[in-house]
């Protein structure tokens, strides 16, 4: 499943790093990839997309 997801919080690199964390919590062979710049985020994973936007919320992330 490929999620793509707008993060208003995403303002730097660091902040892309911590979100693949976040999500390879959940699954470690997720594929994180994020742009600062336009806030938005695409996620290769196999777990529901609630459990990563839920995780992401928890995380001070929230995805839109």
């Amino acid at each position: 499943m490929v999620l793509e997801l707008t993060i208003p919080k995403l303002a730097c690199a660091d902040c892309v790093a911590t979100v693949t964390k976040v999500v390879q919590g959940l699954d470690p062979a997720a594929q994180v990839s994020g742009d600062p710049k336009t806030k938005r985020v695409t996620i290769e994973t196999g777990v529901a997309g609630e459990r990563i936007r839920a995780a992401l919320e928890q995380a001070g992330y929230g995805a839109v």
